[in-house]
């Protein structure tokens, strides 16, 4: 496994990141059937460690909060603390009560305390806002982060989709403030939702913030034929609004799937690598409930395509409006909320 910088701190992680929201409660939560338990979740962190993953992504809210438990149990187990990378965010609610989620002080601090508590560590190697708060003004947030960071519970800081304007918002407050910047951008990005080429990934390149897109095989409409279904598939109801199944989309899925037979790959592999042909990437996040879909993963790392391959893919593309931004919160000092 050949390592590389996140973004331009000293952060050193491997090029594929295992995204820990496939693993957790089902009975917790707002993610569906296709979730596996602890048991059923430990051979993929054991079969990403002995492949030279060492970059590990969750979040507060995935399942509940179980999502984080499971991660940190497991990685506590299997992994040295100092040579794994582990990463969560927070944002959305986790609870239906004022404070409990945004970007506040408040509630930033109290989710860091928690994303520990859960993970039974002592610190978080990449501390992410999952989303922008448009109500928190956003020096609070960065001050709030850099007090993080300073505390000792976060070693760097990250964010998510979000207005290109956002970010670079976020990350001009930080540094008139002398505040801890963003190392890392987790934003969603694949051959049938390219709209972050645009401005992000460029802004990105300019600022030196390491790219680390979620859902890069688009919840696996990118790993297999058009018209065939998974559990997930058919129960995932944040796919189904993000993906419409377009023309468009159908004929790049198809496309892959014919450059991925004449070379004798795996459509899943040749959609991962294509991202490594995108600016200031560094690690798409992978989601694996099947052994192949790391073995997959792994054999991206060795393909390269040509750009007659790369045109291929993308001429059938058609622009779309962003998605992906996140939802607001829940104007909770609009809400009256009774005593329990």
């Amino acid at each position: 496994m050949n390592f590389t910088r996140l973004g331009n701190s000293g952060l050193m992680v491997s090029p594929l990141c295992l995204g820990c929201m496939s693993y957790g409660d089902t009975t917790k939560g707002w993610h569906g059937d296709w979730l596996l338990g602890e048991d059923d979740s430990r051979p993929f962190f054991r079969a990403a460690l002995e492949a030279g993953i060492n970059f590990f992504d969750t979040a507060n809210v995935y399942s509940g909060g179980t999502s984080e438990e499971i991660t940190g149990k497991l990685l506590n187990e299997m992994a040295h603390r100092d040579e794994i990378v582990v990463a969560t965010k927070a944002y959305f609610p986790w609870r239906a009560a004022p404070n409990a989620g945004g970007n506040s002080r408040k509630s930033l601090m109290q989710a860091v305390d928690d994303s520990l508590t859960r993970m039974g560590m002592d610190y978080i190697d990449l501390f992410q806002i999952h989303r922008w708060d448009d109500v928190t003004p956003i020096e609070e947030t960065m001050e709030a982060l850099h007090d993080i960071v300073k505390s000792g519970k976060a070693r760097y800081i990250g964010t998510s989709s979000m207005y290109a304007w956002q970010f670079a918002k976020a990350q001009e407050t930080a540094r008139a403030n002398g505040w801890t910047p963003f190392i890392s951008m987790q934003n969603q990005l694949n051959l049938l939702y390219r709209e972050e080429e645009r401005e992000m990934l460029p802004l990105c390149e300019d600022e030196g913030v390491g790219v680390i897109p979620w859902s890069p095989l688009a919840r696996g409409r990118l790993a297999r034929p058009v018209g065939e279904e998974t559990v997930r598939s058919e129960t995932d109801g944040v796919g189904k609004m993000l993906y419409k199944d377009e023309e468009a989309d159908k004929a790049i899925i198809t496309a892959l799937a014919e450059l991925a037979e004449k070379r004798g790959d795996a459509m899943a592999s040749i959609a991962l690598a294509w991202h490594f042909t995108r600016p200031a990437m560094t690690a798409p996040i992978i989601g694996a409930t099947k052994p192949h879909h790391i073995e997959a993963a792994l054999a991206a790392l060795d393909i390269e395509l040509s750009d007659e391959e790369i045109a291929a893919l993308e001429a059938p593309y058609s622009p779309k409006s962003p998605t992906g931004m996140g939802m607001p919160l829940p104007q909770m000092d609009k809400v009256t909320v009774k005593n329990a």
